[in-house]
């Protein structure tokens, strides 16, 4: 019976893949659009006529085919795909500046990134190249971080053990078998299961473009499972992976160190996700040329060429519902005014939280089908940054193109479990990880831009609970309690970072943190979180998978971005070509696959 049912549903998916890949919708990746790279433009007031286009009723286009809420890349991504097949569309952004997690900010002559600190899978001929660059017509460039680009320290400095991790399939695994003798059998055996299971992602997408009632079935018949190793590893966690593979602790703990890229512990964090991280990183790591605001400043131009707009300083506080319950539009706060922007289609970036919580009238929150939605996930954990500004260049500060990984020792779960669970006065003293990385190192055109100084970002985890009773006062002018803790995790972590960085201690010029309630009013972040709805075990249950898709239970409503795929650059784009997808009726997952594949046949031809 099994059997039958096997090959009955096999053929269902066979036939709506086939039905899903074809021409019933225009393809924004019907031709390879890029050109030839411009020169990097270095004034800020060039680059701010872009980026930070405030809002005014004057300035909406007429006609609109859709609004996006949110510049983040998902946003973005989507905005610029409907303009590729000549939609108009209108961003809204509340910030002061389009990018999301891709804007940059400058405080006493230091620029800073806030999400952008490293991409894989961007060799020349990956989809995911492919489609970062139709994106931005060939105008956004990357630099390839150092080999190693990853270190793992463990230990306190009269312990202290580091290990590098290298980029390249084979020299990846190579290294780490040189720093862990005699774990050669567990080291193939995690990279091998780590490519399986990540391999088999591609029905996380297929689950959110299947008809409904296929996506049911298959879900409902335990087919899902049966049919993709991701889901079947979905539900074990990182730690009882790693642990049944080695006994070594300091391996176990490399092994799972990259988890603060998306934000679980590893005995909360799902095999899958890890591995997916992994092998992203596999092929190398890069960075933006010019820094992570040159990725909103060559997608919006896309959008204009289109009759669309990208817009800041415009807080959307409410979707519009005719009396269908069906989306129409939103409402912009421009002072104690509402400006009403009218459109056949509101796509959302804000997150599930955000739409269904905060945009959508009280009456429509209550719908079963969205409460059903809003209980399978769950908040992130808050990030907590720390922006430092240093007097020298990156040769005379010892600073590199790469990572840090610093842990105080090797047993993860349990730092940082107590450290969650204790006071924020008692957390800021023991971090439990700190992510060191110095942008300015990894960005060529740094010197020519900013001669003579550098800068180190460091970023890690936080309770929102230890800061929230300041979440309503004023960004600048908090209280002075909130601004004592804020200092007492800046001095803990800078001596931490000091440690391994000893030559930029007597030269730091600027420190400031960002705490959950920075990121609740900067990015929008219901509870300060960085990577959208919680990326624990349960956000990989392939019935939650199924029900979370860009189509809400609103007509005309969409989401994008991390909620509807995974978290991060990757992740948030992904979730923009499944929105897309459904919106053009068509795979553009397939659609970018195939270019990427004329793209680099046509390479091989010229190089021929």
């Amino acid at each position: 019976m099994w059997i039958a049912v096997v090959l009955i549903s096999l053929a269902l998916v066979a036939i709506i893949l086939k039905r899903m890949s074809g021409t019933s919708g225009p393809n924004p990746f019907a031709i390879d659009t890029r050109e030839p790279p411009k020169p990097i433009v270095f004034d800020r007031k060039l680059k701010n006529k872009i980026l930070k286009q405030g809002f005014l009723a004057s300035k909406v286009p007429q006609d609109l085919d859709a609004i996006v809420v949110g510049s983040g890349i998902g946003g973005l991504a989507i905005a610029v795909l409907l303009a590729k097949v000549g939609k108009k569309v209108l961003v809204l952004e509340q910030h002061d500046r389009a990018g999301g997690c891709c804007h940059t900010f400058t405080e006493q002559g230091f620029e800073f990134d806030v999400g952008i600190h490293y991409i894989g899978e961007l060799l020349d001929h990956k989809p995911l190249r492919c489609v970062v660059d139709q994106l931005t017509n060939g105008q956004l460039q990357w630099e390839p971080l150092d080999n190693p680009f990853d270190k793992v320290v463990l230990g306190p400095p009269e312990n202290r053990r580091i290990y590098p991790i290298y980029s390249g399939k084979n020299r990846y695994i190579d290294e780490l078998k040189k720093c862990f003798p005699g774990e050669e059998k567990a080291i193939d055996e995690y990279v091998r299961l780590s490519k399986k299971v990540a391999n088999g992602v591609w029905f996380m997408v297929l689950l959110k473009l299947l008809p409904t009632p296929l996506a049911k079935f298959l879900v409902h018949t335990g087919l899902a499972n049966r049919l993709s190793p991701f889901f079947r590893y979905a539900s074990r966690s990182l730690t009882d992976v790693v642990n049944e593979l080695t006994q070594n602790k300091d391996l176990r703990a490399v092994m799972c160190y990259i988890f603060g890229t998306y934000g679980k512990m590893p005995k909360e964090a799902s095999f899958s996700m890890h591995s997916l991280l992994l092998c992203h990183y596999l092929n190398g790591a890069w960075y933006p040329k010019g820094g992570a605001s040159e990725i909103a400043y060559h997608m919006i131009p896309i959008i204009e060429k289109a009759g669309g707009a990208v817009l800041v300083r415009a807080p959307v506080n409410r979707i519009l519902l005719n009396d269908a319950k069906e989306a129409i539009g939103v409402s912009v706060l421009k002072g104690q005014e509402e400006v009403h922007v009218h459109a056949p289609m509101v796509i959302s970036d804000a997150g599930i939280f955000n739409t269904y919580e905060h945009l959508l009238p009280k009456d429509v929150q209550t719908m079963p089908a969205i409460q059903k939605q809003l209980s399978m996930v769950q908040h992130g954990d808050a990030g907590l940054s720390v922006f430092i500004g240093v007097d020298g260049t990156k040769e005379e500060l010892g600073l590199k193109a790469d990572n840090y990984f610093i842990f105080p020792e090797n047993n993860l779960d349990e730092l940082l479990e107590a450290y969650m669970k204790g006071s924020g006065e008692e957390s800021s003293k023991k971090v439990p990880l700190i992510f060191v990385a110095s942008p300015s190192a990894k960005d060529p055109t740094w010197p020519e831009r900013k001669p003579g100084k550098s800068t180190v970002t460091v970023v890690s985890f936080a309770n929102y609970a230890w800061f929230e009773e300041w979440k309503d006062d004023k960004v600048k002018n908090r209280s002075i309690d909130y601004k004592e803790l804020k200092q007492a995790f800046i001095n803990n972590i800078l001596e931490a970072v000091t440690e391994i960085f000893p030559k930029i201690k007597d030269r730091i010029e600027f420190v400031d943190a960002g705490t959950p309630i920075t990121n609740q009013h900067y990015i929008g972040a219901p509870k300060g979180e960085i990577y959208g709805a919680d990326h624990g075990i349960p956000r990989f249950n392939v019935e939650l998978n199924a029900t979370i898709r860009p189509q809400t239970p609103i007509k005309n409503l969409f989401l994008t971005g991390q909620d509807v795929m995974l978290c991060g650059f990757a992740g948030a784009l992904t979730g923009a070509l499944t929105c897309g997808s459904v919106i053009l009726n068509r795979n553009l997952h397939l659609d970018a696959v195939g270019l990427a594949k004329r793209v680099n046949n046509g390479n091989n031809k010229k190089k021929e």
